[in-house]
């Protein structure tokens, strides 16, 4: 018989347990002594959903919850993105499984992608949800079928988009500490995960940081802040800078190449928007024109001059400058513009910098124009920039600084993010060592899991066919239609729930804490002879 199937069949419970647990030799690997293996079949009652019809829209007007495996991510479900009507649930397969329920995806890109329900939900038929035996903790099942995911995906069967099945799911070992024991361990993964994600987010926060911390301090390189002490040890005050015009910077301004091909001279590199990106130029995808002599001279770019963006969709692009650092046999085309800074004035890079300032990209966004979806800087719009201008030697000294300010952060930034991604192996390491009790929990003294499994596969069929008949509480429709509100509902629900006919006032009284409301929708379902209040206080369900 497979072990992948609860089957109680007439021999004695010793046969069951001989059938439940996995022999020594298939065992994936050794765990104590007082665990032991069986599989997921024997530790849960498992069941998937469905999909109501999407063509009766109204389906999806309710209030159950309904989840897709898409909603997943490891972690437990308090809200989904759709939700049903109870006529959606009599008319299809979906139904509503209870808090605690473990979620694993079975199909496509989310195989093994898991979920806890929070609440008690419905789900799709993607969904392979467990509802927990006393032979096992849902957050130790949930753990271990997080720690399975690989696993899983490895087991997947079919061809572009590959699925795994329930019975697959069902056959899978799962190794079965005492109870107590799987406490500590949900206790222990609980702690150090904690701690890691403590890590991780000081850790993002410092890698989304990042730009702030560079805005920062390119505003105190251009307000002076940044030279101070530089400027108290060479006898310099803040007075010295000057603000001047743009225009007063520039030696030479020129728009690039606006032709596409040519006819005749020699292949030439003409850079594009392409090439331009925020760490520099990217010579991936470099594109060749033939240009004659006069062109390559008028157009080429040489060691310090400024390329700019001036023209783009995007006008968080529009203005950027980048240096050339070395003389290169590039020209440029007509999206962008050449500057010759005047160097006895600003160093082209301190300009390159000042244009990643604040101040800078304020102004180039108040002073482009905006048309056919293309933002444009022109010379004459830059007219107007005030640029703060020290003297050569400190423009050199604020450079040295924002150099290796920035070197520095950018070396913070990268071991933020190495770390960051390291987290997520630690965190599959704990998984790994938590079930096969190396993570230094186990009492070798508590009495052996065979004994917990005994017990569970003691239990009768009826009693199990009781449980997953409890899973899908649905309204019939011919009362459903009669119930105008949500709190109605529920009190109708909790008679098919608790599957009797008669209910004490307490039991109702506890569907919410809207007491008003709660006697209101009372004496409705009275008045729509629903339901009938006895002399002891008690309401008989009348259909």
């Amino acid at each position: 018989m497979s072990r992948g199937k609860i089957k109680f069949t007439e021999g004695s419970i010793e046969d069951r347990l001989e059938q439940a647990l996995v022999p020594d030799w298939e065992q994936p690997y050794k765990v104590p002594l007082n665990w032991c293996w069986t599989t997921l079949a024997h530790v849960a009652q498992w069941g998937s959903g469905g999909t109501p019809s999407r063509i009766s829209t109204h389906y999806y007007s309710g209030s159950i919850p309904w989840v897709k495996t898409g909603e997943l991510q490891d972690d437990y479900i308090y809200k989904t993105e759709e939700n049903l009507t109870e006529e959606a649930l009599l008319n299809s397969s979906a139904k509503l499984f209870p808090v605690n329920t473990v979620i694993i995806a079975m199909y496509g890109a989310t195989i093994g992608k898991t979920g806890i329900l929070g609440i008690k939900s419905t789900t799709n038929q993607a969904c392979a949800c467990a509802i927990c035996t006393n032979a096992v903790l849902h957050k130790y099942l949930f753990y271990f079928a997080r720690s399975a995911k690989e696993a899983f995906i490895k087991k997947a069967k079919g061809g572009a988009q590959p699925n795994i099945s329930q019975e697959i799911i069902k056959a899978h070992e799962i190794p079965l500490p005492p109870l107590a024991e799987q406490q500590r361990i949900v206790d222990r993964i609980e702690s150090l995960f904690t701690k890691l994600d403590e890590a991780k987010e000081k850790l993002q926060e410092v890698v989304d940081g990042f730009e702030t911390r560079k805005s920062a301090i390119l505003h105190k390189a251009f307000t002076g802040e940044l030279t101070t002490q530089w400027r108290e040890e060479h006898g310099i005050v803040l007075e010295s800078w000057k603000t001047f015009i743009f225009d007063d910077c520039v030696e030479k301004m020129q728009n690039g190449l606006a032709k596409r091909s040519g006819n005749k001279g020699n292949p030439f590199v003409v850079l594009r928007l392409a090439n331009l990106t925020e760490d520099g130029f990217s010579t991936e995808d470099l594109r060749q024109i033939l240009l004659d002599r006069n062109e390559q001279e008028s157009y080429s770019l040489r060691k310090n001059d400024v390329v700019m963006i001036r023209v783009n969709g995007s006008k968080d692009n529009v203005g950027r400058q980048l240096i050339i650092e070395e003389d290169a046999n590039w020209a440029f085309c007509d999206h962008l513009i050449r500057i010759r800074y005047k160097e006895d004035v600003v160093l082209p890079l301190f300009m390159v910098y000042f244009s990643k300032s604040s101040d800078y990209s304020l102004y180039i966004k108040d002073n482009m124009v905006s048309s056919a979806g293309q933002n444009t800087i022109s010379r004459k719009g830059l007219i107007d920039l005030q640029v703060p201008v020290p003297s050569i030697e400190e423009q050199k000294e604020v450079l040295n600084i924002i150099q290796n300010t920035f070197a520095n952060e950018q070396q913070v930034k990268e071991t933020s993010e190495e770390v960051l991604e390291k987290i997520d192996l630690i965190k599959k390491s704990i998984l790994a060592r938590a079930f096969r009790g190396e993570l230094g929990t186990n009492d070798p003294c508590e009495e052996s899991a065979i004994e917990l499994l005994r017990s569970i596969l003691s239990t009768t069929p009826e009693k199990e066919a009781e449980k997953i008949r409890r899973l899908a509480v649905s309204i019939p429709n011919e009362i459903l239609k009669e119930l105008s509100n949500e709190l109605q509902k529920e009190i109708v629900r909790l008679y098919f729930k608790k599957d009797v006919k008669t209910l004490a006032m307490d039991d109702i009284m506890a569907v919410s804490s809207k007491k008003f409301d709660l006697l209101e929708s009372l004496r409705v379902l009275e008045q729509k002879g629903l339901v009938k209040r006895q002399n002891n206080g008690n309401y008989t369900l009348l259909r």
